[in-house]
């Protein structure tokens, strides 16, 4: 068994949904916690308990009270996330996604993200409804021999939202402008917390000549620190040849990059090659 195989072994294991009753005792779901930053730098989690024309009285998610002034407040904002131990942790903004592939989570209505993978390939996808996403992309350089440019669109419809388990459908198409095509349709399913899960989906690769491939994937995600995951993603697909990737996701509140080393499965030799995306989602 390579070292690749054993770390991604050990992420999926880490991955693993954490039971409820621990959850219930180490985190609170806070759909409600605000985000006040002061003038003097200072950004402080919790709710509003009482305001004034002059003044904010603020309780911090570790149960301080703070009261400022009006004038010393930058802003308010929601923000999603968990309070563990005292301390609040933003949620992932990019949870639809691992590297490439999709999770069985879905966009918020409105919502959009822009993303860039390898530095070549941007995409954007869009939340039509709660349930329901479309997006789209096309290589930033593109012209080997007579080949005319690719796009390719990415609806998905997500079919069962739980408290812990999210299963969607969609596809990936991509063609020319002559019409040449082919892609991948989808069903995919993720189970756990925004702390750690693990995502399965199973495709069918398709071209417009009529070619067909079954693939499998599984993938997991676990928070390591506040602002930072690990992530692996994995494909196998007709023949027993896929290829595996492990990596990090560094995020904010809006911003997410990953960084990860990828490697061919079945290959007759060992080599990794890197993986960098980025995502903004607003």
């Amino acid at each position: 068994m390579s070292r690749l195989t054993v770390f991604v072994v050990a992420v999926l294991m880490t991955a693993a949904p954490v039971p409820s009753v621990a959850q219930d005792r180490d985190s609170v779901r806070t759909a409600a916690t605000q985000e006040l930053v002061l003038r003097d730098g200072s950004r402080l989690y919790g709710t509003i308990e009482q305001e004034s024309e002059t003044e904010i009285s603020f309780r911090t998610v570790s149960g301080a009270l703070i009261t400022a002034l009006r004038s010393d407040v930058i802003s308010v904002k929601h923000r999603k996330g968990e309070v563990r131990r005292g301390e609040f942790q933003p949620r992932d903004p990019n949870s639809t996604r691992l590297f490439f592939g999709p999770t069985g989570r879905s966009l918020e209505r409105g919502q959009t993200y822009l993303g860039v993978y390898e530095f070549m390939m941007p995409f954007v996808q869009v939340g039509v409804t709660d349930r329901f996403s479309i997006g789209g992309g096309t290589p930033l350089v593109f012209g080997i021999d007579d080949w005319e440019r690719p796009f390719w669109v990415t609806p998905k419809l997500q079919l069962f939202h739980g408290a812990s388990t999210d299963i969607s459908v969609g596809a990936l198409h991509a063609f020319d402008i002559d019409g040449d095509g082919g892609g991948i349709a989808y069903a995919v399913g993720t189970n756990g917390s925004p702390d750690g899960s693990v995502t399965a989906g199973a495709g069918m690769g398709y071209a417009t000549g009529g070619g067909r491939a079954a693939v499998v994937m599984i993938g997991g995600e676990r928070r390591v620190r506040r602002n930072m995951k690990l992530i692996t993603e994995n494909y196998v697909w007709n023949g027993g040849k896929g290829f595996a990737s492990v990596g990090i996701r560094f995020f904010g509140e809006r911003l997410s990059a990953d960084l990860a080393l990828a490697s061919p499965i079945g290959a007759d030799e060992f080599f990794a090659f890197p993986m960098i995306n980025f995502v903004y989602v607003f």
